[in-house]
Parts: structure tokens; sequence; C-alpha cells
């Protein structure tokens, strides 16, 4: 089983190919994404790049562009003043399927 590691959005992922990972929101992913991979493991052979390994890409299909994660919230509270404020987040994701590593 092949497997690599690839970077996006200031995060690492280990990927294999078939796998769904989710990514923070990629604005210009149209239908496909290719990342270059910083590790390459093939069974027993592992392949570091310095940055990158030459000649490998990892190429990925867009299943949902426009995923949310879960809501974050915050709270600011002022004790015995009756101040409260609710604030909540929902940041956009981007679903990868893995298709190709060569």
């Amino acid at each position: 089983m092949k497997k690599a590691v690839i970077t996006t959005g200031g995060h690492q992922y280990v990927v294999a190919e078939g796998e769904t990972i989710t990514v923070e929101r990629l604005s210009d992913a149209d239908k496909s994404v290719k990342f270059e991979a910083l590790l390459v493991i093939d069974g027993d052979k592992t392949t570091v790049g310095a940055p990158l390994v030459s000649g490998v890409t990892v190429t990925a299909s867009v299943v949902d562009n426009e995923a949310k994660a879960d809501k974050v919230t915050s709270i600011r509270y002022k004790a015995k003043k009756r101040v409260h404020k609710l604030h909540g987040h929902r940041q956009l994701q981007t679903v990868l399927k893995i298709d190709k590593i060569s």
C-alpha cells in the first residue's frame, strides 16, 4: 500500500489511495487538485524529500467544496455585571478523495 505526506493550508496529512480527507477550504479547487509529496512510503521503501520528493504527485478529486466544520463557540462573561456575549463560528472545508499517488 502506497502512502504519502502532503501539505495544504499549513497542515500536513498522511494519505493513501482511495482515502477521503477533509482540509481547509481550497478556493481554486474545481474538480481535481494536485499536491507535491513530502514523503512517500511504498511497502518497506521510504523516500524523504528535501523538501519535496521529485517526480511524485498526489492527485485528488473534490467531493464537496462547501462543507462546514463543527461549530466552535466562545463566551465572554463578566461575573456579577449581567454581561455575557456568545460568539459562534463554522469554518469552511473541502472534502477530497485521493485518486492516485504517482
